[in-house]
């Protein structure tokens, strides 16, 4: 006969705590790796939030909004016919500029510009993933302020990125001002 005594223990204790924690840390793990790349899709970092965007041309809204005090909608008229803003064409800069600052090497590039009919690559500061619909003439005719989205341009040496322009945040803006909406095929096409 055998003793209780006498039989040992395939592994010793310390393995039980082991296993746990490594079942443990394996959760913890998996749990990481769905939740880190939504966190990460949601960050500044992700979706360039507070970046300035260096363009070709040195343009001060400060100046031009504040101290001048031309309106979103004389540059960017296309917000309110169509769903693109639009960059503002060179004649339009060179309505007043061709005769203030005109000899300036700082708008130098836009001169250029307007005498070889060359149009200004201007970088793009708000995007949105190629998914999503965005009609500015709809927002403008529902009295959406411009600063709204963009925030306050006439405050911003270099323009950023202001909103994160995440679905989460443009749904916080609906809910807020409960449009009329029917179905998602409105924004995501």
């Amino acid at each position: 006969m055998h003793s209780l005594a006498r039989v040992r223990a395939l592994f010793p204790p310390w393995t039980n705590t082991a296993t746990r924690a490594a079942l443990i840390g394996a959760v913890v793990i998996g749990a990481g790796a769905l939740v880190a790349p939504m966190l990460y899709a949601r960050s500044p970092y992700a979706t360039g939030q507070g970046d300035p965007v260096l363009q070709p041309i040195a343009f001060d809204h400060r100046h031009h909004v504040r101290d001048d005090g031309i309106a979103c909608l004389y540059c960017h008229d296309g917000a309110e016919r169509s769903p693109y803003a639009g960059i503002p064409p060179t004649e339009r800069c060179m309505g007043c500029h061709a005769q203030v600052w005109n000899d300036s090497a700082a708008i130098a590039p836009l001169v250029q510009s307007w005498r070889s009919n060359t149009p200004i690559r201007w970088q793009r500061v708000d995007s949105l993933p190629d998914f999503v619909y965005f009609d500015h003439s709809v927002h403008i005719a529902r009295d959406v302020a411009c600063a709204t989205c963009h925030g306050r341009v006439d405050e911003m040496a270099a323009v950023y990125q202001v909103a994160p322009l995440t679905m989460s945040w443009c749904l916080d803006c609906h809910r807020r001002r409960a449009p009329n909406r029917t179905t998602c095929s409105v924004c995501h096409r």
